[in-house]
């Protein structure tokens, strides 16, 4: 392989296609869009995740996540605050009034 046997690659060198620009050019009058129809309109383009009246994929996938109705809420205790408090049996009573955690509801 050479500089004299290298080639550009294919349609690297494709002029752009160039529509409605007289008769003379080959794409002139229907520009390409060919006569009557929905798509020879203007404004006629599908909207995106349009597939024809079917479902759309994003429609049929489900939401991500549930919400569990049976969750427990837990409320994170620093070792070091727990061995602040002593010597003493450790409830959720203890940790309230010491202002370990904190109650949703006062």
């Amino acid at each position: 392989m050479n500089l004299s046997n290298i080639r550009a690659p294919k349609k690297s060198s494709e002029k752009r296609k160039r529509v409605g620009r007289g008769m003379g050019s080959g794409m002139g009058k229907t520009s390409t869009r060919g006569h009557k129809g929905q798509r020879s309109r203007s404004g006629s383009r599908m909207i995106r995740g349009f597939e024809g009246g079917q479902m759309p994929l994003h429609r049929r996938m489900p939401k991500r996540g549930f919400t569990n109705i049976f969750r427990k809420e837990f409320n994170i205790v620093n070792l070091e605050s727990l061995a602040d408090l002593g010597e003493t049996t450790i409830t959720p009573e203890v940790l309230r009034q010491a202002g370990v955690i904190k109650t949703k509801h006062p």
